[in-house]
């Protein structure tokens, strides 16, 4: 089927592209430096990366069935739910990716929405029945843009991939605690226990700050991807107003949600469009979502560029489209 719509560009962020490429030249050094450190100790790496791997590629192809088994997210086709997949439908066309492989309910009265898969062919997105009834149409279309753009960004890839460190940095230090406790690394065979002791320290203190530092530099990737999302479903929609009121409403209904009505969504908060996590202060230092006053204020600034006729020609309207599951033209303006 031929895309039959047009999306206007908006500017785009250079500051935020410029962060983000930041962001995974620092994850890259870090790689560098614990390689080294792997080699220095004497630790055959090899058996220490097939073990990553071997759970990075799990993680890969199963992150999506895994992620809808902890939510209880159930797929719907579209006789059930075909406003909905006529909505995704629509809004994958605008962005030039294929439908989603799959599209998915959670039945809880908290809204929120999430995208996964390894790729746009094998993609899923999974809303909850709280954001159907919460949200107004445009609103659930702001959201569903933002999903469908992280599917084309390809950034659940990247997030996986980029997991990579943290797994072995992870297993090593299992791996460290359990060989001192038998007599060192056995690699160089080194004989002076004084020395053997300091060396051990290093490498132990190494890893830890290889896992933390790189725990934080993968958060702040995921925090930049919602940046990334969020301006894609502006560009999208052409109302980066309707994701703003969304997020709000999200944000507002969690915060009022007992927390052990948010259990069924919180093993899968990194995914989701709005963080299911509460907790201010320090907490937030390590949340995957950036602050929703700042999305907001951003998307704030994205509908002042697409008003200012002067650089965009005033407002976007979108053409006539088709869906097959509403069995005709529809029009929005």
């Amino acid at each position: 089927m031929n895309n039959l719509n047009s999306v206007s560009k908006i500017q785009k962020d250079r500051g935020l592209t410029l962060r983000i490429a930041f962001t995974i030249s620092m994850l890259c050094c870090v790689y560098l430096f614990f390689i080294s450190l792997l080699f220095w100790a004497g630790i055959n790496p090899i058996l220490i990366f097939i073990f990553a791997i071997v759970m990075v590629a799990f993680q890969y192809f199963g992150s999506s069935k895994l992620v809808l088994m902890t939510t209880g997210a159930r797929i719907i086709t579209p006789q059930e739910e075909p406003k909905l997949h006529s909505m995704i439908e629509d809004l994958s066309l605008r962005a030039n990716i294929p439908k989603p492989k799959n599209i998915a309910i959670i039945d809880t009265d908290t809204p929120n929405a999430f995208a996964t898969g390894r790729n746009p062919k094998n993609a899923v997105i999974a809303v909850t029945r709280g954001l159907l009834n919460h949200l107004s149409e445009k609103e659930q279309e702001a959201v569903l843009a933002h999903e469908v753009s992280h599917i084309k960004n390809k950034d659940v890839m990247i997030i996986t991939w980029a997991s990579l460190i943290i797994i072995v940095a992870g297993f090593l230090m299992q791996m460290l605690f359990w060989m001192s406790l038998f007599g060192g690394f056995g690699g160089r065979q080194r004989q002076q226990g004084g020395q053997v002791f300091l060396i051990m320290m290093a490498i132990y203190i190494g890893t830890i700050a290889v896992y933390f530092i790189s725990q934080m530099l993968i958060l702040t990737i995921s925090r930049y991807r919602e940046y990334l999302a969020d301006h894609g479903s502006a560009e999208i929609t052409q109302n980066p107003k309707h994701l703003a009121s969304a997020l709000l409403k999200i944000s507002t209904h969690i915060d009022k949600t007992p927390e052990q009505k948010l259990r069924k969504i919180k093993h899968a908060n990194a995914f989701f469009t709005v963080n299911a996590l509460k907790g201010k202060g320090m907490t937030t230092l390590f949340a995957s979502h950036p602050p929703i006053e700042k999305r907001i204020d951003r998307l704030n600034k994205l509908q002042k560029e697409i008003d200012t006729p002067s650089k965009f020609g005033g407002k976007f309207t979108q053409s006539i489209k088709y869906s097959k599951y509403t069995g005709g033209k529809t029009t929005n303006a």
